[in-house]
This record gives structure tokens, C-alpha cells and sequence, in this order.
């Protein structure tokens, strides 16, 4: 019984270490999101021709590991996505996340309303294959919604 209360109680601890690690780690993503979609919006800002370009490159400046930027114009229509260049030119304003949400519509009012936009959704990790929750902080530049996101 001793070895087994134990045995709880180091799992117990060790589970609260883990999941003090990922919040270390999501808060590093986070910021990380918000310093890459600065640099973005600033490149977008001085020349938005070769930013778009750079945002859509597969291996451009605008991508940290899991973390990278892509862009919509305000109607909602995807102008820059380095991981899934199939999106370029389509209006997904209307398109829901896995769970139903309008999330780009939340993204297109809050650049709208504020010249901001953080917004949580499920979408595929590209990475991992799966659906999962995703956080997304956008900035506008120009008449763009530059943004990019992490898993939490």
C-alpha cells in the first residue's frame, strides 16, 4: 500500500512538472506567433509585393518550425500560406473550423475593429496530422490580415 501511495503521488508530481513544461512552451509559442507576424506586418508594410511572396515561401523567412505566417485580405480570401498553397485565392470566410466555428470571420472583424485579431479554433496540425486546438494572433498591414498561429 506505502509503495503504491507513492507510486501515485510521483505521478501526481510528475503530471504537474509535464504540464508545467507545456505551459512554458505554449507561452514561448505564443510569443513567437506575435514577434514572426510583427516581422511579417513590418514586411508588408515597407513592400507588400515581396512580402506575399515571402509569406508563401515554403522556405522563407516567415516560418519557426510548427510556427508560420500566412495572410488574408479582408474579405477573407487567403493571399499567402507557406504550408498548403491550395488555399491561395480562395475566399474561406465562410468556411468553419472542425468544430463549426467562423473563426477567419472573427479574424476579418477583429482586424476590422482593432487592427488585432487572436483567435482560438480547431484546425489539422500539420505536423501531427491531427485536429487540434489552435490559437492565432493576427496584426493588419496594409489592407492584410497577417497572422500566425500555434497549437496548444
Amino acid at each position: 500500500m506505502k509503495t503504491f501511495v507513492i507510486t501515485l503521488a510521483l505521478s501526481a508530481m510528475m503530471g504537474a512538472v509535464f504540464a508545467g513544461e507545456k505551459e512554458e512552451a505554449i507561452a514561448g509559442e505564443k510569443e513567437e506567433a506575435i514577434q514572426i507576424v510583427n516581422e511579417a506586418a513590418s514586411a508588408v508594410s515597407k513592400d507588400k509585393s515581396t512580402a506575399i511572396s515571402e509569406i508563401g515561401n515554403p522556405k522563407g523567412r516567415f516560418i519557426k518550425g510548427a510556427i508560420y505566417v500566412f495572410a488574408y485580405d479582408l474579405s477573407g480570401t487567403m493571399v499567402a500560406h507557406p504550408i498548403n498553397a491550395k488555399l491561395v485565392g480562395k475566399n474561406l470566410i465562410d468556411v468553419p473550423d472542425a468544430g463549426g466555428k467562423m473563426f477567419r470571420k472573427e479574424i476579418v472583424e477583429g482586424i476590422k475593429a482593432s487592427g488585432t485579431a487572436t483567435v482560438d479554433y480547431k484546425y489539422k496540425n500539420p505536423q501531427s496530422g491531427a485536429i487540434e486546438d489552435k490559437v492565432t494572433y493576427c496584426k493588419k498591414a496594409a489592407d492584410l490580415a497577417v497572422c500566425a498561429g500555434y497549437y496548444k
